[in-house]
This record gives C-alpha cells, sequence and structure tokens, in this order.
C-alpha cells in the first residue's frame, strides 16, 4: 500500500523546523511584550458556535469546515479559525471576572477544506492574538502595532497595512441597502459566483478575487461614509494614533482600502490586513478587526474586542521570497566514536553524558572514517574517541569540530567530559565562532 498524507496538508520535515522555530519563537517574545498570555483550546468544538458565530453564509460555514457528527450524535467541527473559540473560553471560564481586557495569543492548527496553493492548506497553522474586554481605539492600535512588531521581528520588509472601518451593525443598515442597489444594477458585469454572493450577502462581494468585480467595487458606495457618532469617532482617533505610529516606526504605512471588508459577520468597526507592496491584494500575511457583537451573539454578555490571525506557512513563504536567513538549529554537543568492540562502554558514556546536561549522539557502528562524517554531517561540536586504548589508560580523545578545533585528552569520566566540554564552549563563544557550527 502506498500511502501519502491528504490532499491540502503537509509533513513539516526536520530541515524545515528552523523557519517554523523562529517564527514561534518571534510570535511568542512580542505577545509577551504587550503583555498577551498564550490561551489554547480545542481543536475541535460544537458546530454551532461557528455557525453563529462565523457566520451561516461565510464561505467558511458554507464550503469550507470539517464537520462530522460523533459516536455520541453531535455535530462538531474542526477548528477553522480561533476567534470564536477564544470568545467562547472567554465565557465559559468567567474571564469577564478578571482585569479587563483579557489578553491572550495562540500558536494553533486550523482547518478549512480549501482548493490548496501556495500559502493556503487544507491543515494550516496560525498565531492569533485577542484583546477582549475594551471597546477603544488605543486598543486597536495597540493590535495593529503588535502585528506590525511581529513582522519587523521576522525580518520581512515592504510590508504596508490595509485599513477600512464597517461602523456598527445597527448603522450599518443604509450601507448595505445602497451596496446591494449598486451591484444589483451592474449585475450583468460580475461573474456567477460573485451575483450568488451579492444575492446571499452584498458585503461578501466586496471581498471577491475577481478582476471586474474589484473595478466595480472601486466605484462602489464606501462605508467609511456612513459611519457617524462614536464610530466615527473611534475611526478618527485611530488613523491619529496610527500617524504616531508612522513616527515611531520609520518603515510603518497604511493605507485606507474601502473594498477591505474581510470575510467573517462579527466584524465592526476596524478591519485590517497587512501585505507586501508587490502582492496586490494575494499574499495577505496578517489580517484582524474589532468583534464587538461576537461575545453576545455566543450567548455572553456583549464585550468588545479585537484581535488578528496570522498565517505561519504563508508568513514562511515571504520569509523565503525575501531570501532571508535563518539560523539552523545546532547539531549535538558530542558525537561518541567508537572503535573496536567497545559498544557497551561507549553507550554507557553516551548516558552519562546526558546525565551531564550534554547533548550526546553515539555514532553508528562504521569505520572511524565513516563516523567522523556522521559527526561532521550532525554539526557536533565535538567527537569523543573511545576504543580499547582509551578504556586501557583511562582517557578519551576529544577533538573540536569547529574550524580552528584542537584535540585533547581527557580523564575518561563523564563529569570531567562534561565540564572540559562546557569550558571549550564558553571559550568558543569569548572568541565570537560558537555560531560557525
Amino acid at each position: 500500500m502506498n500511502f501519502k498524507r491528504p490532499r491540502g496538508t503537509a509533513d513539516i520535515l526536520p530541515e524545515d523546523q528552523p523557519h517554523w522555530s523562529h517564527v514561534y519563537s518571534a510570535a511568542r517574545k512580542v505577545a509577551q511584550q504587550f503583555g498577551y498570555q498564550r490561551i489554547d483550546t480545542p481543536a475541535f468544538e460544537d458546530t454551532s458556535l461557528f455557525q453563529r458565530g462565523v457566520g451561516d453564509e461565510t464561505d467558511i460555514v458554507q464550503k469550507e469546515m470539517y464537520s462530522f457528527e460523533d459516536h455520541g450524535g453531535d455535530s462538531i467541527t474542526l477548528r477553522p479559525e480561533g476567534t470564536a473559540s477564544v470568545c467562547r473560553a472567554y465565557i465559559e471560564n468567567g474571564l469577564h471576572n478578571g482585569p479587563q481586557p483579557v489578553r491572550v495569543f495562540y500558536l494553533a492548527p486550523m482547518f478549512r477544506y480549501e482548493r490548496p496553493q501556495a500559502g493556503r492548506v487544507r491543515q494550516h497553522h496560525q498565531f492569533g492574538v485577542e484583546a477582549i474586554g475594551d471597546e477603544s481605539a488605543e486598543v486597536d492600535a495597540e493590535i495593529i502595532e503588535l502585528g506590525w512588531k511581529y513582522i519587523a521581528a521576522l525580518g520581512i520588509k515592504n510590508v504596508t497595512l490595509r485599513l477600512n472601518t464597517l461602523g456598527d451593525p445597527e448603522g450599518r443598515a443604509d450601507y448595505i441597502n445602497d451596496l446591494d442597489r449598486y451591484f444589483t444594477e451592474h449585475a450583468d458585469q460580475l461573474p456567477v459566483v460573485d451575483r450568488n454572493r451579492l444575492e446571499r450577502a452584498p458585503l461578501r462581494v466586496l471581498d471577491s478575487k475577481a478582476p471586474e468585480t474589484q473595478a466595480l467595487a472601486d466605484a462602489a458606495p464606501k462605508s467609511v461614509d456612513y459611519v457617524g457618532g462614536e464610530s466615527k469617532d473611534h475611526w478618527e482617533t485611530l488613523l491619529g494614533l496610527l500617524d504616531n505610529l508612522k513616527s515611531i516606526y520609520p518603515e510603518f504605512s497604511y493605507r485606507i482600502d474601502h473594498r477591505l471588508v474581510r470575510g467573517l459577520d462579527y466584524y465592526n468597526r476596524t478591519v485590517f490586513e497587512y501585505e507586501p507592496l508587490d502582492a496586490g491584494g494575494q499574499g495577505t500575511l496578517l489580517a484582524g478587526g474589532r468583534y464587538d457583537p461576537l461575545i453576545g451573539i455566543l450567548g455572553g454578555v456583549d464585550t468588545p474586542g479585537i484581535g488578528f490571525g496570522s498565517g505561519i506557512e504563508r508568513m514562511i513563504l515571504e520569509m523565503k521570497k525575501q531570501e532571508l536567513v535563518v539560523k539552523g538549529s545546532n547539531g549535538p554537543d558530542v558525537v561518541v566514536v567508537a572503535l573496536g568492540d567497545v559498544g557497551t562502554a561507549a553507550a554507557r558514556l553516551a548516558m552519562g553524558l546526558r546525565a551531564s546536561d550534554i547533548s550526546t549522539i553515539l555514532a553508528p557502528k562504521r569505520s572511524m572514517k565513516a563516523q567522523m562524517r556522521y559527526a561532521n554531517n550532525l554539526g557536533a561540536a565535538n567527537v569523543v574517541i573511545l576504543g580499547d586504548r582509551e578504556i586501557e589508560q583511562g582517557v578519551v580523545s576529544i577533538k573540536s569540530l569547529a574550524e580552528d578545533g584542537g584535540q585533547s585528552e581527557v580523564t575518561l569520566d563523564a563529569v570531567s567530559i562534561a565540564e572540559h566540554v562546557r569550558l571549550n564552549q564558553t571559550r568558543c563563544v569569548g572568541n565570537g565562532t560558537a555560531g560557525d557550527r
């Protein structure tokens, strides 16, 4: 039988791991700098959570969810996005009783039945942040700044922020009516998929990737023209705060995009996306917005919230596109090279070194030349050579594999060898050579 991974999934091989470790590390570090704490929610939830939260008319619910009936007869869905799950956890665990806003982040797989393409797979991994319990524009600016810091921490350049406001649900009816009327008048110029969207949800037409629809959308009514009162004050305050960000972060830039609506029902007011300048609307790196109605929709007390999600696969693709160098993971501190019939003694020595917190691998039983090649291929820092002579004399030969590394004899004792390896590592750091291997 010839088993293959399911379409739209990927094996993250050891050689790929440095990029993933780099992204995960940057995400955790930046989130914690802003005071966000990690949260983990189940990989599957009650299907109705996403139907109510994300919206029945969205592409996610209509076409992309992995839903099934479990053995108990309950309808279960693999998590297609993170915000609804975090809001469910906020309600269920009484997080409203603590200091507000609650600031959390997550690193988790998401599942959507999409057409696989570069940066878009059926199991993708996401870094997300949520700030729940504060409706101020200052928190919007904080979330947007956090996203910028994350992108910058990865070394990615030439990225801009697209921004829009959707106002509040109660004030959006006139806008949607005018938008519906506009697109209905031009329905014969829309592709079939967007004519169907127009019948279900006019806002979805603005999110179309079809060039003919985008051209029409550029001249469509603009949501910002329908925003007033507190929503307008919120928007204008946010723009002022983003201008401050421009003065603090020289490479930060933003532009208002009246076609930006995002694809989920729960958004209101601020919506945003970061994308490379050369992406042409097809390479979003990070996206999110404010979702003040969501907690109430899910059965909690009305509570404001804002957050973003960022696909890790898409971020790594952009890093590779920009040819950003990521340091590979270091090899082991020691590879034990065994000569002759000393396998038991070599294995015991390897155990002792690991017990002394020295990362150690026992080379396969081959010729000395093959074992040395094996150690070099692993990127090991040192080899410890053990044979009959070394056992008889109570010493081992330790050879550094650094470019100018030497060879020493050390007492055949795991603690003594560990001390020698650590001392040698300290000297390498002092000479600036520790990162060379």
